[in-house]
């Protein structure tokens, strides 16, 4: 009667076990690979490094790796953790580009709504309004006197079709009723060190590429994109756009997690509880904050409300989209 007993003890533990390590995620020495859409080196590169390095304790020591599939408006990248196996291991990090690519491209590989599982909003991000070192200007007012007379001859950087820089630009010369020439490139890294090297003269890009620049001087800063002005300590003397008389001018950049349809609900369940815990993670505060940008506290690192902050983000970002007509193949 003992023996049995131990036998049948022995089997259930055995089948518990098995069942555990099926479900385990992460398995040990399995990587997971964050997609980056962008450039190396770029405001939404630095986030997911952070991220990366925060999510590893919660998610029990496992190895976390970056890849940066940059191009398209960031549909590169989204495409390439659409077509990945849902199993948790292969996530997309994007930005505002989520919310914008279905109106800049009229044909996507993927459907932003339905080919992925949403796992939380991680940060949202300021704006800055920059120029170049040799800009004869030191303040917005000056700027304004510089723009008005030199209107057909300004070129105005981003860091391509559909980047948060582009959609900014967008809205400043919509707001202030001038036309620029657009100079598009590969990512925020290569426009912001263009622009330190007075290749180009304008660039409105986010707080995360622009802090460190605008700390050692080497560019010029002339506002924020936000309500009110920002706290951190290479931004606070800058004024708001909405301040300097452009009503309602408003343009806060996001940054969210997601993960290939069909991911199993407790993997996702798993990443979702990962990026609650990284979130407060005191030293990804400290990193983000130094940079301006304001950790998500709010409902929206849930899974179903992140989706529907997307959705109206598509339609507002639509519209916005389809006034400049602005549009690639």
């Amino acid at each position: 009667m003992q023996t049995t007993f131990k036998f049948v003890l022995g089997a259930s533990a055995i089948v518990a076990a098995f069942g555990a390590s099926a479900q385990t995620f992460p398995a040990a020495g399995k990587t997971i690979t964050i997609v980056v859409p962008f450039t190396a080196g770029g405001p939404t590169d630095r986030v997911a490094r952070d991220l990366a390095e925060a999510l590893r304790k919660p998610l029990g020591g496992a190895t976390i790796v970056v890849d940066n599939t940059a191009g398209a408006g960031s549909s590169i990248g989204a495409a390439k953790v659409a077509r990945a196996a849902p199993d948790g291991y292969t996530l997309l990090l994007n930005h505002i580009g989520m919310a914008t690519i279905p109106s800049l491209y009229r044909k996507l590989p993927f459907n932003v709504e339905n080919d992925f599982e949403y796992l939380g909003i991680i940060n949202d991000v300021p704006m800055t309004l920059i120029g170049k070192p040799s800009l004869p200007a030191s303040n917005y007012k000056e700027l304004t006197t510089w723009i008005n007379a030199n209107k057909g001859n300004i070129n105005l950087a981003n860091a391509g079709l559909g980047s948060a820089s582009h959609l900014c630009g967008l809205m400043f010369q919509s707001a202030i009723k001038t036309e620029m020439t657009a100079v598009p490139y590969k990512g925020a890294a290569p426009a912001i060190a263009d622009l330190m090297g007075n290749q180009v003269d304008l660039l409105c890009d986010q707080t995360t590429n622009t802090t460190g620049q605008i700390e050692a001087k080497k560019v010029k800063a002339f506002a924020v994109t936000t309500p009110k002005r920002l706290s951190t300590p290479a931004l606070k003397n800058l004024p708001t756009l909405q301040e300097l008389g452009l009503a309602n001018f408003q343009v806060t950049i996001w940054h969210g997690l997601y993960a290939p349809k069909g991911t199993p609900e407790a993997v996702v369940k798993t990443l979702n509880d990962a990026l609650k815990v990284a979130l407060k993670d005191p030293d990804f505060i400290k990193r983000e904050e130094a940079l301006g940008a304001v950790i998500a506290s709010d409902k929206r690192v849930e899974p179903a409300e992140h989706k529907k902050f997307v959705q109206a983000e598509i339609a507002k970002w639509g519209a916005v989209i389809k006034a400049a007509g602005t549009y690639a193949d």
